[in-house]
Parts: C-alpha cells; sequence; structure tokens
C-alpha cells in the first residue's frame, strides 16, 4: 500500500457496486492475422463485411471508463431502448459528478425495471448517505442484503452507514461481516468512490473500525493508514492505541512504533 496521502483525511471511502460487471467492452479493432500464402490463392468474390460499429452503450462504457461522465450519458440516452442496467451506468455516472438529484433518479428507474437488484439498491443507498439520509440509506441496505446475503461491499457500506449514526457495535458488527466474507473488502480500491460528508468526529470513528477490520484481517498498513487518520481526526488517544489489545500484533511492527512516537511528540 503507498504513503498515506494527507488529502485523504477529508474523505472517507463509501464503496458501491461495479457498474459493468464481467462483460466490460473496449472500444478496440483488432484486426484478425493474415492467412499463410498458398502458392496459388484463389480470388474471393465475396463482398467484404462491414466492421460491427459500437452501440451507444458501448460508447458510454469507454467514456465512463475515461471518466468522461457527462459525455458517457449523453451517449447512453442515445440508446434505443432503456434497460435497467442503462440507467445504473446513468446513475453512477451522475453520482461520479455529484449529481446526487440524477443520480436518484437514474436509480430508481432502474429499479422499476428491475426491482430485485442489488447493485442498484447498494448505489441508490449510498446517495442517500451522501445526502446525510441515513435511516433511508440503512433501509436500501437491508433491502439489497435480501437480494445478495454474501455481499461483502453491501455489509461494510452498511457498516459505515450505522458508524455514521453512531451506531458503533452495529457497525462494527457489519464491518465484522464484511471481512468474513472478504478479507480483502477493506484494501480493494478498485470500485468507484463518493465522498462521505460525515463530520471530523464520525469519520474518525469509521476510520477506526476500520482500522481493527484491517488488523483482523491481517493487513497491518491500511490498519495503520485508518488508525492514523482515526488519530488525526482525534476520535481516540496514543495511549488508548497502545492498551488496546484488539493491536497487540501491530506492538513489533516498527511502522506502529513511529506512529506511536509521532503522537507522543505532538502531545508534549
Amino acid at each position: 500500500m503507498g504513503r498515506f496521502d494527507a488529502k485523504r483525511r477529508l474523505w472517507l471511502l463509501i464503496f458501491f457496486a461495479a457498474l459493468f460487471g464481467s462483460s466490460h467492452i473496449l472500444l478496440s479493432q483488432a484486426t484478425n492475422p493474415a492467412p499463410a500464402q498458398s502458392p496459388a490463392p484463389p480470388v474471393s468474390t465475396a463482398t467484404p463485411q462491414p466492421q460491427k460499429q459500437p452501440t451507444p452503450e458501448e460508447i458510454g462504457d469507454s467514456l465512463t471508463a475515461r471518466q468522461r461522465y457527462q459525455a458517457a450519458i449523453a451517449a447512453y440516452e442515445k440508446a434505443t431502448e432503456r434497460t435497467a442496467t442503462l440507467w445504473n451506468k446513468m446513475g453512477i455516472d451522475y453520482q461520479m459528478m455529484f449529481n446526487s438529484k440524477d443520480a436518484l433518479r437514474c436509480y430508481k428507474e432502474s429499479l422499476k425495471l428491475d426491482a430485485r437488484n442489488s447493485q442498484v439498491l447498494n448505489n441508490l443507498a449510498t446517495v442517500y448517505a451522501s445526502l446525510k439520509e441515513y435511516g433511508q440509506a440503512d433501509k436500501m441496505y437491508r433491502k439489497a442484503l435480501k437480494y445478495d446475503a454474501q455481499s461483502a461491499l453491501i455489509y461494510k457500506n452498511m457498516g459505515t452507514n450505522l458508524l455514521a449514526e453512531h451506531k458503533y457495535d452495529r457497525g462494527w458488527d457489519a464491518y465484522k461481516r464484511a471481512i468474513a466474507l472478504d478479507p480483502q473488502i477493506f484494501s480493494d480500491h478498485s470500485s468507484p468512490t463518493v465522498e462521505n460528508p460525515a463530520s471530523v468526529q464520525e469519520r474518525g470513528a469509521m476510520n477506526y473500525y476500520m482500522a481493527l477490520g484491517c488488523v483482523r484481517a491481517g493487513y497491518a498498513d491500511c490498519a495503520l493508514q485508518y488508525l492514523r487518520m482515526a488519530l488525526d481526526e482525534g476520535f481516540i488517544t496514543r495511549k488508548k492505541v497502545a492498551a488496546d489489545a484488539e493491536f497487540a500484533s501491530l506492538r513489533d511492527n516498527p511502522a506502529f512504533q513511529q506512529l506511536l512516537k509521532e503522537e507522543d511528540k505532538r502531545s508534549q
């Protein structure tokens, strides 16, 4: 894991379901290898087949992958059929541009066509969380889990939402469930992210419990990163960290020892 970036103190990652699944299409036209030459190649009179043009959805997928969200939405809107998947893709593009109103609209349109889609329900919940409508977000996360009870991503997001409501025990329980399903859930940065509007105190709590999640899963670097943020945000003190049995496995770690030394200097 790379060096901790101070800018990340301002926000906490909330993960939501990936858009494309396993069928993401890149716009490239590969040429077939030339056939081996024969002494007298036959003359073909067949009409060359025109190359298949990318669909509006494929163009939109490519633009989204390049973070050109507005252009991607314009491409998706040219599709002849607005499927549940297409509405979800537009919703996430709007969300990446911090347009919560249109993101909500698109996710709700998607659910009209596929009411049991756990990914869309999860995405909808993240919009409510970004608007600090935590009760509504929790409702959507729980509904998503009805259709996908084995999603570490949803449990992690729900845990973060509960922590924002100061429901620390329930949030930690959700985090533990996420770790049991996917030990790498706290170190996975491959999914799109949205900004968390929580207060400094709330972020401190989230970072502390994320540090616990990382250390439980055996990811020392991840644990130290979140622990540093929790300390910076004043949720926990150096003394409590040093005495916390949950972090006993880090006590011989030079980076952990250095972190405690830095906190000693700051408190002097």
